[in-house]
């Protein structure tokens, strides 16, 4: 499991009969498969690779493949059910998508991750659209960097 650090911790559901109705309204199945793996994301938590994910339901329904796992993962991150999470090791990882779109600083040294609102991106996209004539449409950004932790560490 990756390990993180939260300030300003976007809070995210995980009412997974809700979710479903929204796939059904949208004329999506909710396959057994995606329900085990939905809700293998939502008991695992933030920030899950999908190793996490089929390690645990791989202990539920050994017969499901990594295949599958990555297949449905990709199907729920295009519904904007999940939100993928670039690392700084080049991973990928998932979350639950909230209501809002949010945005995470990846610490280069321990991999810890700090989740910033959508708003603090709303004046660099103002900017885009002002001298660029460019309207960004962006659902998730990662910034690379070094924690205050690991800077202090390095610096001592």
């Amino acid at each position: 499991m990756l390990r993180k650090f939260a300030i300003n911790k976007i809070t995210m559901s995980h009412n997974t009969t809700e979710i479903n109705r929204q796939l059904r309204k949208s004329g999506y199945r909710v396959t057994p498969q995606r329900q085990l793996i939905l809700d293998a994301v939502c008991q695992l938590g933030d920030h899950v690779t999908p190793e996490d994910v089929y390690d645990h339901v791989h202990r539920i329904a050994p017969t499901l493949s990594r295949a599958t796992v990555y297949r449905v993962l990709h199907f729920l991150t295009e519904q904007r059910i999940l939100a993928m999470v670039h690392m700084a090791d080049g991973r990928l990882a998932y979350e639950l998508a909230g209501p809002e779109p949010h945005h995470h600083l990846v610490c280069r040294s321990c991999d810890s991750l700090l989740e910033l609102p959508h708003s603090v991106l709303r004046s660099f996209r103002r900017a885009m659209d002002t001298q660029y004539d460019f309207e960004i449409d962006v659902s998730h950004v990662s910034f690379f960097g070094h924690c205050t932790d690991c800077r202090d560490t390095a610096g001592a």
